[in-house]
């Protein structure tokens, strides 16, 4: 079973929490971060970088000091406060109309070490280290972990009982999205959500986060093997994550897009797709059934975004125009965690086979597109000609998210985006 714990959250207090609070560190470069960065904002320690002009080295020894010292100048200007007691807390988003709900704890590191903490993801070393070098100097959980777990009522049931109360923090940020913050600081309630988790979550899964959570595993076996009186039960062998039942969440799309045909031709790469795929174009002279007289590639007018139908099915966009794919049977495996995945399907049958990109983690030829920017975003990077080829993905399911990590296996590279992200800044835990 997991384990857990309450904890003192360092906090903004709630008339300025709005200007406290900001997005996670990467989902803003440096300059998109100076430029919403208020003067409270926590980007001035996360992205420190930005209080230089011009913007410093991110990974520079005099903004991982800029870091500490703003820190401390939140601290004492009491922009963050510490909670008197350790609590639980519950942190809601709402986007499009659907509201998921998280409880705000602390996990043990050695549960990421066993393998309780199941990952999806593989982590890059230098990622890692980054982010370990700054739990390590703040002594500190400055920003969480995205984690779910699968439903248990009885939490539910709590986690509704608080929400139904007023809450702490309640606003809109710059997208739209709404986030509401609860504390839990009942002593009966606490000790039974702790009780709940060590007793009946048999396992936590990473949904966002994998280098923060690796980062942080790695600050507590650095401390214990510094500590001769070690006992597991030190405050630096937790890290703080918002932890969500996974009928809760909601997983969307995570597209591609290619800068060349690898040196085919057009004629030639339709040729290839079509040996594994049912192509199919999309253009205005199929609507309402018609057919469409072109030979592939289409140069019809192309006014409507395909979106895949189901698993299985791609959008493609090309010169201008959507195309239908459809991975015709046999070619992938229904009973393989990884092998029925669609993104294992493209990597292997159009990345690879056609497109020669070998290592999705390392190419220079692709990159990847989060579906909050829509497929108009795809689009919009084939026709500036900064991209010859875009791919749309059915969305990965909850459901096959944890089947893989149960069975060890790990997701191809760019397989999941979860929206809302996690706003920094609600809570923050400290080492010690």
């Amino acid at each position: 079973m997991v384990r857990v714990k309450p904890f003192a959250a360092l906090r903004p207090p709630k008339d300025i929490v709005t200007e406290v609070a900001a997005p996670p560190y990467d989902v803003l470069n440096s300059e998109e971060a100076r430029q919403m960065a208020g003067p409270k904002s926590l980007l001035h320690i996360t992205k420190p970088e930005i209080d230089f002009e011009p913007i410093a080295d991110e990974h520079s020894q005099i903004v991982y000091d800029k870091a500490v010292e703003n820190f401390r100048l939140w601290r004492e200007r009491g922009w963050l406060q510490r909670d008197p007691a350790p609590c639980y807390y519950v942190y809601a988003q709402t986007m499009d109309g659907r509201t998921q709900y998280g409880l705000v704890l602390c996990a043990h590191t050695d549960d990421y070490a066993s393998g309780i903490i199941k990952k999806h993801e593989l982590t890059r070393k230098d990622k890692e280290d980054d982010r370990m070098i700054h739990v390590r100097i703040q002594n500190a959980n400055i920003e969480p972990v995205f984690f779910s777990y699968r439903d248990k009522p009885e939490l539910n049931e709590i986690v509704a009982r608080a929400a139904a109360g007023p809450s702490e923090y309640k606003f809109t940020d710059e997208n739209g999205f709404g986030h509401e913050f609860w504390v839990i600081d009942d002593p009966a309630t606490v000790e039974r959500i702790t009780r709940i988790f060590t007793t009946s979550v048999d396992a936590f899964y990473v949904a966002d986060g994998h280098h923060r959570t690796a980062a942080a595993a790695r600050v507590g076996a650095e401390k214990k093997a510094q500590n001769p009186n070690h006992t597991g039960n030190e405050e630096y062998n937790y890290f703080m994550a918002v932890c969500f039942p996974e009928s809760q969440l909601k997983i969307i799309d995570y597209n591609r897009v290619v800068k060349d045909l690898n040196g085919l031709d057009p004629k030639d790469f339709f040729k290839a797709l079509e040996e594994d795929f049912i192509v199919e174009c999309k253009c205005d002279c199929t609507k309402d059934g018609g057919e469409c007289s072109c030979e592939y590639p289409c140069h019809c007018k192309c006014s409507e975004i395909y979106h895949p139908c189901g698993l299985h099915n791609f959008s493609m966009y090309f010169e201008g125009v959507w195309y239908s794919l459809t991975a015709k049977p046999g070619r992938y495996d229904d009973t393989d965690p990884i092998g029925v995945l669609d993104v294992t399907i493209l990597s292997r049958l159009v990345l690879d086979k056609i497109l020669g990109i070998k290592d999705l983690r390392t190419d220079k030829r692709i990159d990847f597109v989060g579906g909050i920017r829509g497929l108009g975003e795809l689009a919009r990077r084939v026709d500036s000609g900064e991209m010859k080829v875009a791919f749309a993905l059915y969305p990965v399911s909850m459901k096959q998210l944890l089947d893989i990590a149960d069975s060890g296996q790990i997701m191809p590279p760019k397989t999941t985006w979860f929206e809302p992200k996690l706003r920094s800044g609600l809570a923050i835990h400290t080492l010690d």
